[in-house]
């Protein structure tokens, strides 16, 4: 069939019933036959739409407490029917099979399942829908001679091409087709992830990678690239924007990047982020503080980038949000006055945070021109119980302080990374150089700018240090505590170094490469 002009027999059997009831009217107006199961039948009974149950056409009713309702060869053969060979119709005939034309079926809601809380084991295993999926995939292969719709937002669209002249083209169910399979591979990964919920760090084989379209964006990382949002199989929502223009596709990287490293902290803190690296950060007796001490980090960076902070916004914090350019701020919640206080920034994104999110993700995925790199998130706990003092000086507990806030800090920041602290706020911080030194170099430089003392900070580097350069540059700047992880073959140089400066060198056992 070219086109698709008349549906004289449709399956429907959906759990959401949005626009069910004149949808299906208008099929039946066309004395179209509506097959369906018993709450769909039920539904459309109740709207006084013509229905005829599923159990009636096969001769088997529902068992098996429901999970076998549509499995039959009576259906199946209806819609995989070719209607074009002439050994298919031959088969029907013999068999009284009745052809098919259209297939209506959404699934269990699954992940509505899961994401409830206190559901149980037996009730989402009960909730994992088969004859949907399969009366879907079946309409899809035979796209050429039947038509297949899961969504409301379908049926307008539908039945507008089915009352044209040209009715439905084939390349319009081959498109319906595409979207079916892709609506049952979607599910699928959702109750794959259940499953592999508490699967040990292996990585499986083969690796599936699927996601829902939240929204398109205006565009990529530059006006000429193409984006989109999308949720994760599984995820609930944790950005909800409150007011400013539609978040980007860098403003909502750069947000990401600023409420994973606040999340290391449980003490009031404020994180400025740009251009996907952090420009300051700082603890405080409360939000304001902590958010004037990371600003003072780098302002001239800040300028129009994303803040966080981890408890909710007041008047005056909003206060201080007013005077400068920002593009989006993030918090677990916005008080009334903040909110209006803010609302004249018209363009300002607000975005609220879920205070409990579904949890993240336990990969990362890289792509390349041939493929992609997976790895698990790089979620190390920070126990400084293990680390190691490498050098003769001793920190004081108020530098162990500053150097647990600065490794946390490091770890969020692009390699080579370093990054120096004092008070719990970030002094300076250097990103993504090619050499160690010179991000040390640039971490002095951008505080010297920004008028801040480097004298006493503690200095963490993400990686080790491959030469006592960097170590002994920091010193003349007044570095006196250094963090890393050691481990490179002139760490005894390296030790040495600091112990002829009179440092203390601290060692983490552990690196936080961030490529």
């Amino acid at each position: 069939m070219e086109s698709m002009r008349r549906i004289r027999r449709a399956i429907v059997s959906v759990s959401d019933k949005r626009g069910l009831v004149p949808f299906a009217s208008a099929l039946a107006s066309t004395d179209a036959q509506i097959l369906s199961t018993g709450g769909t039948a039920a539904h459309l009974r109740a709207a006084e739409v013509p229905v005829r149950e599923i159990r009636e056409v096969s001769g088997f009713p529902e068992m098996l407490g429901g999970r076998v309702r549509t499995l039959h060869p009576l259906l199946f053969g209806g819609i995989l029917a070719r209607r074009g060979v002439a050994s298919d119709r031959e088969e029907m005939d013999v068999f009284g099979i009745p052809p098919i034309d259209l297939v209506l079926v959404n699934f269990y809601p699954f992940a509505e399942t899961i994401a409830r809380a206190g559901a149980a084991g037996e009730e989402i295993v009960e909730s994992i829908d088969i004859g949907g999926p399969s009366l879907l995939r079946a309409a899809a292969k035979n796209f050429e001679d039947v038509a297949v719709l899961f969504h409301p937002d379908q049926y307008e669209p539908f039945l507008a091409r089915l009352r044209s002249d040209e009715g439905v083209p084939l390349a319009e169910r081959r498109a319906l087709a595409a979207r079916a399979f892709r609506y049952v591979a979607d599910y699928d990964e959702r109750i794959l992830a259940w499953f592999e919920r508490d699967a040990s760090g292996a990585l499986p084989d083969p690796f599936h990678l699927a996601g829902s379209l939240r929204r398109a964006l205006r565009y990529g990382e530059n006006p000429h690239q193409t984006a989109a949002w999308y949720e994760r199989a599984g995820s609930s929502h944790r950005f909800e924007a409150l007011q400013g223009k539609e978040l980007s596709y860098n403003n909502l990287a750069d947000a990401d990047a600023a409420w994973r490293l606040l999340a290391e902290f449980e003490s009031p803190a404020a994180v400025i982020v740009k251009h996907g690296n952090p420009c300051g950060a700082a603890l405080g007796a409360d939000a304001p503080a902590a958010f004037r001490a990371a600003l003072s980090t780098d302002p001239l960076s800040a300028f129009g980038g994303i803040v966080a902070v981890n408890a909710p916004v007041g008047e005056a914090l909003a206060s201080e949000w007013e005077k400068i350019f920002l593009e989006v701020v993030l918090a677990p919640d916005f008080e009334t006055e903040a909110l209006r206080c803010l609302g004249k920034k018209k363009n300002l994104r607000l975005v609220r945070v879920s205070a409990n999110p579904s949890p993240g993700p336990s990969r990362e995925v890289r792509f390349l021109a041939d493929g992609f790199l997976v790895q698990s998130l790089d979620d190390l706990c920070i126990n400084d119980e293990t680390w190691r003092v490498a050098t003769e000086r001793k920190p004081t507990e108020e530098e162990m302080r500053d150097a647990r806030f600065a490794w946390r800090t490091a770890k969020h920041v692009r390699s080579n990374a370093i990054v120096l602290a004092r008070g719990e706020r970030t002094v300076g911080i250097g990103a993504g150089q090619m050499s160690r030194v010179d991000s040390t170099l640039l971490a002095i430089e951008k505080a010297r700018r920004a008028g801040i003392e480097t004298s006493g900070a503690v200095l963490a580097s993400d990686g080790f240090f491959p030469f006592p350069d960097s170590v002994e540059r920091a010193h003349e700047a007044g570095v006196s505590v250094f963090v890393q992880p050691g481990g490179s073959i002139r760490d005894e140089e390296v030790f040495a170094a600091a112990n002829r400066l009179g440092a203390a060198m601290i060692l983490t056992g552990a690196r936080h490469f961030r490529h």
